[in-house]
């Protein structure tokens, strides 16, 4: 699997949103953080432009991103936001140029239907936090400096505290994933990924227990879950109940539907909707190891060496 070029200073940057609609001061700071990192920014024509919950409608968003996708001055794209709506345009988009220059998708949620898309056709792009999340909360610094060292091409090296429903082992391979909604919602479509042989991170926000219950039955009834070489499981933020409870929490849910294979399973990697969101290279080769003492994910090019 490919990966873009990695940016050198002086390259452009664009920032749109295929999804929800924000406000220039949302962006400001990331706009800032871009260009003293040596990067030109290029905002996209629609990107503050209200329909409904959209950043304009199906069709302009369409086009815009389109534009950029095919601009071969951008070098990476930095999405404004998640929310909703990338699914309801994707099928249109033309990746011809995307497959001749291919550049940097960047960020997560709604835009992991982006991320398997280019998964999908061989191109790496990174799982990172988006230009409204460029904020001074605790933990942020971190996240937003992780997105300039993949950018440029800077190993990843990211580990995680021992949990203790973790599975030891080691394993590699490409990394694969994001959201686990998202990831429920392609199952079956033009967009979804091959799950063999990959490391799947997963991350979620907001869903009530059976919710993400019945989204860990269906990957596994897919048959997705069954032939991994590792999962990777990240913040499971905000997560409800019901009156009658449902009587395991997220972390246990996720447990029980993978406790059938042997794979290496690791829990709490900073990854998802937290201010600590530390950047993923997905679609990259990683070396991935789960001891007792904790777990940890690497760029490691002879991942085809582990077993």
């Amino acid at each position: 699997m490919q990966h873009p070029p990695y940016l050198q200073p002086g390259d452009t940057i664009a920032i749109t949103s295929t999804a929800r609609w924000t406000n220039p001061e949302a962006l400001s700071r990331a706009i800032r953080q871009l260009q003293d990192w040596g990067f030109r920014v290029v905002l996209g024509a629609h990107l503050y432009r209200q329909h409904q919950q959209f950043a304009g409608s199906d069709g302009e968003r369409l086009q815009e991103f389109q534009r950029l996708l095919d601009d071969p001055a951008i070098k990476a794209i930095l999405f404004s936001r998640g929310g909703y709506g990338t699914t309801r345009i994707i099928d249109q988009i033309d990746w011809t140029s995307f497959m001749t220059r291919p550049k940097w998708l960047c960020g997560f949620s709604d835009v992991t239907a982006l991320l398997c898309q280019a998964y999908r056709l061989g191109v790496q792009s990174l799982h990172c936090t988006m230009a409204a999340g460029f904020d001074d909360k605790p933990g942020r610094a971190a996240s937003i400096e992780s997105i300039r060292q993949q950018l440029l091409g800077q190993p990843l090296h990211m580990s995680a505290a021992a949990h203790p429903l973790n599975r030891t082992g080691r394993a590699a391979g490409p990394l694969l994933g994001g959201n686990l909604s998202l990831l429920a919602t392609l199952v079956g479509t033009p967009t979804e990924p091959k799950y063999e042989g990959a490391i799947l991170f997963l991350e979620d926000l907001d869903e009530y227990r059976y919710h993400l219950d019945r989204m860990m039955v269906q990957l596994k009834r897919a048959g997705r879950l069954a032939q991994l070489k590792g999962l990777v499981v990240g913040q499971m933020s905000d997560m409800r109940d019901n009156p009658v409870p449902f009587g395991r929490e997220a972390y246990e849910i996720i447990q029980e539907h993978v406790s059938d294979y042997a794979y290496p399973v690791a829990f709490g990697f900073p990854v998802g909707h937290e201010a600590l969101n530390l950047a993923l290279p997905v679609g990259a080769p990683l070396a991935f190891e789960v001891f007792p003492t904790g777990a940890s994910l690497q760029h490691n090019p002879q991942a085809s060496t582990y077993v």
